[in-house]
């Protein structure tokens, strides 16, 4: 596990450049995060729609990736590449091997998709540069909507028990 504030802090000092390409490397990482809970779902049989939501979340993450690396590309010429961990991806998965396990699972990727929501709207409020403040802002508003799909989904798993 990293340190949410070493994050946050070493992002407050990136330029639009960079900030962009973590975005882009950040949000390949949470498809993969996503899929995998997919994945994870649909073997333990625990329902389609759980299935479909994180398949949904998958696939916005890979579409806003080749969005934004689209955009890095035409302005910088070059692929994008950030070695900074985002901040939305928990190392959850070693523990979602039970269905038992759902709403530990789900939780943790609600408080992640938090983190990251707070994190990147401290962020807006704190940079001076306001191409950079329009992109943490943006990157704020995503991370909210994951999380409130996910919320919707713990609350149905919750009114089941």
């Amino acid at each position: 596990m990293y340190d949410v504030h070493e994050v946050v802090e070493a992002l407050s000092k990136l330029s639009y450049k960079d900030a962009l390409a973590y975005w882009v490397e950040g949000e390949r990482e949470e498809a993969e995060f996503y899929r995998e809970l997919a994945r994870r779902a649909r073997d333990l049989g625990l329902g389609e729609e759980l299935v479909r939501t994180f398949e949904k979340l998958a696939e916005d993450s890979l579409n806003h990736a080749a969005e934004l690396e689209a955009r890095f590309r035409e302005a910088y010429g070059n692929a994008p590449r950030s070695d900074l961990p985002p901040l939305e991806v928990l190392p959850v998965l070693e523990e979602f091997e039970r269905a038992d396990q759902l709403e530990e699972v789900l939780k943790a990727a609600m408080e992640s998709e938090l983190i990251a929501h707070e994190s990147y709207k401290l962020l807006a409020e704190r940079v001076d540069d306001e191409r950079l403040r329009e992109l943490y802002s943006k990157l704020a508003d995503v991370e909210r909507g994951h999380y409130e799909m996910l919320l919707e989904r713990y609350e149905e798993l919750k009114k089941r028990r």
